[in-house]
Order: C-alpha cells, then structure tokens, then sequence
C-alpha cells in the first residue's frame, strides 16, 4: 500500500478535495492525506458543497498543518500552489 500526502496552502479546498477523490478512486488500495502550510479554520462550505454533490461528504473534516513527519510518511506528495511555502517537499 502507497501513501498520497497532498499539500496546498490553507488545506481548506484543493487539498481536501484531491484526498477525497483519491481515496474514492483507490478503493482502500492506498491511502491519503492531506495538509496545508497555513491550515484555515474549516474547509471551505463551497467546497463541502461541491463534494457532496459528487456523493462525497467533507463536512467532518478539519484543516491541519503541515508537518516534517507527515511528508517524510508519505511516498508521494502531491503540491498544489504552496511553492516555496512546502519547506519539506
């Protein structure tokens, strides 16, 4: 089993998102995360919205930051706008 960090700044749309659809698509084969440099207070209602429309529901899920182990975790890190923010990539 692999594992998938994805990685944006506020870990509030782009990132949350991308784990979502990831673990969706893996089926329980691999496993995913998700971070942000600067982690916002709740994910994005639009986004939540979004994602329920797909069957997925974010509602639950909070913003966390980013961290050396977490990176150092994964097998794959995936960046989504956080260029030189993502210190351990």
């Amino acid at each position: 089993m692999k594992s998938v960090l994805f990685v944006c700044l506020h870990n509030a749309g782009r990132s949350q998102m991308s784990q979502a659809l990831f673990e969706r698509a893996a089926g329980g084969r691999h496993s995913a995360a998700s971070a942000g440099t600067t982690p916002a207070e709740r994910v994005h209602p639009e986004v939540v919205e979004a994602m329920r429309e797909l069957g997925v529901d974010l509602a639950d899920r909070t913003p966390r930051a980013l961290d050396r182990a977490m990176a150092e975790r994964a097998d794959v890190v995936v960046t989504m706008g956080c260029g030189d923010e993502c210190p351990y990539i």
